[in-house]
């Protein structure tokens, strides 16, 4: 299974931020990539900066004869297309697009042109990731940890489960 989280805290030229997730869709359903299925949004508080405009998230799962770097090739590209600047780190974002899982394999990639780990390596902490990843696959195991989704959400803080609701 191949999950990407996809996430919004800044309008884009396609509207506010679940607008954009909407037309951030549409690149995932060509003869590269094609959608499977796609959790509820998400919002919550940015972290780390709870001060930032909130985020609104979505995971997909997605089939795509792509390797993993040819995909986050194809995942930079679409973040260009709305605009995403990359000046500072955890910056509010037009779209933000994450490898969390490919095919439960434990991937680096580093060259000149990227630096990659895959899954997405705080994706355990994330109830931005986790819930809708739950809603998606009740039965998914991290590759990290090889816990189950149900186990890594209880053992989420408090703060990180109350901030999360399903818009």
């Amino acid at each position: 299974m191949i999950l990407l989280s996809l996430g919004s805290n800044l309008p884009s030229k396609f509207g506010d931020s679940k607008q954009t997730l909407l037309k951030c869709y549409e690149f995932f359903n060509n003869d590269e990539v094609k959608i499977l299925k796609k959790s509820s949004f998400y919002e919550s508080v940015a972290v780390p900066n709870k001060l930032d405009p909130k985020f609104v998230n979505s995971v997909i799962s997605i089939e795509t004869k792509f390797s993993a770097e040819e995909l986050i090739q194809y995942i930079f590209k679409v973040e260009k297309e709305f605009h995403r600047k990359r000046d500072l780190i955890n910056a509010p974002r037009t779209c933000d697009i994450d490898i969390i899982d490919f095919n439960g394999q434990i991937i680096n990639i580093s060259n000149k042109n990227i630096s990659l780990k895959i899954p997405h390596p705080r994706l355990e902490q994330r109830s931005f990731v986790l819930f809708p990843i739950r809603e998606i696959d009740k039965n998914w195991k991290s590759p990290l940890s090889g816990k189950k989704i149900d186990q890594l959400i209880e053992n989420l803080d408090i703060e990180s489960k109350k901030n999360i609701t399903i818009i």
